[in-house]
């Protein structure tokens, strides 16, 4: 008769269940293997700080190996210390009494054991560190790849194609490269200079910049405060203190952030545009309502 899934799957718990519980020794005894730590030290669970401290010194005196000869007496002396160790700190020391108290939370007690003794010894400034240069390289080898393949695409475009062509001709005067050499691999290197010449600005897939790491953004970020504040104190003093009229940067400002447009939106804009926008005063709330009406109602007329 064959069993069902269930009644396996259960047998296979409880089997796993009982290999666990021969192989894991019980929590307390991770502390000081198989002894007691107090009994180590020869005292009892109430002992407190001054007293584990006179016990450990009388014990280290009787069996340190400087002054016992004996090759037991190390052994000895290794496994004072470490009770002493875990005794006299009040955390380790709490979790160990729990531990005897409640030798059934095996993996609770193990676990706090664990956090307990290899938890601090790492330095949280390290761990930061770490994880700012491990995201930064990933940051920056995403925007590489994302850069690369975006290079590649475009260079694939007959407009790129035609800008090659016509810087090739403006370089060899006018004269095929291929009459001036003989060699495919000259011409081919030829064309690689030539595109590293043109400035190919892609959106949205932009040319990796140190400055924009995670890493060193966090670094400059005291700096970048700093310069902030003072901005605002700047901007504060001139045009709200002493009432100056808006500087040319600063109306652009003013006009891409009412228009909720970015730096690099704003860039590809031309200028007389961008001098009929900033001259509408965009900031002020009544002009910018008047602004997409009129965008509005050119919309409609051009229907």
């Amino acid at each position: 008769m064959m069993s069902s899934p269930s009644s396996i799957l259960w047998s296979s718990s409880i089997a796993a269940a009982l290999v666990l519980s021969i192989l894991i020794s019980p929590s307390d005894a991770i502390y000081c293997d198989d002894d007691d730590c107090y009994d180590l030290l020869g005292v009892t669970q109430s002992a407190n700080a001054s007293e584990l401290k006179k016990a450990y010194y009388k014990l280290s005196l009787q069996f340190h190996p400087d002054k016992n000869p004996d090759p037991e007496s190390k052994k000895k002396f290794v496994k004072i210390a470490n009770a002493y160790e875990i005794l006299k700190d009040e955390a380790t020391r709490e979790q160990y009494d729990y531990a005897i108290a409640h030798p059934e939370e095996v993996f609770y007690n193990t676990a706090r054991y664990y956090q307990a003794y290899y938890g601090h010894k790492t330095d949280p400034r390290a761990v930061l560190v770490g994880l700012l240069l491990v995201l930064s390289a990933f940051q920056y080898l995403n925007q590489w790849t994302r850069y690369t393949q975006a290079i590649d695409m475009v260079k694939k475009t007959p407009a790129y194609k035609n800008k090659l062509r016509a810087l090739e001709l403006e370089r060899s005067g006018g004269a095929s490269s291929k009459k001036k050499s003989h060699k495919q691999n000259d011409n081919s290197k030829m064309k690689e200079d030539l595109s590293k010449e043109l400035d190919l600005q892609i959106k949205g897939a932009e040319k990796p910049s140190v400055w924009g790491l995670l890493g060193v953004r966090f670094i400059l970020l005291p700096y970048t405060i700093g310069k902030l504040l003072i901005w605002h104190a700047y901007w504060f003093w001139r045009y709200t203190i002493k009432k100056a009229p808006y500087a040319w940067d600063d109306a652009c400002y003013l006009t891409r952030r009412s228009l909720g447009i970015s730096n690099d939106s704003w860039t590809s804009i031309d200028e007389s545009t961008k001098d009929d926008l900033v001259r509408r005063h965009l900031w002020v709330k009544s002009n910018l309502e008047n602004y997409f009406n009129d965008m509005r109602k050119e919309s409609k007329r051009r229907r």
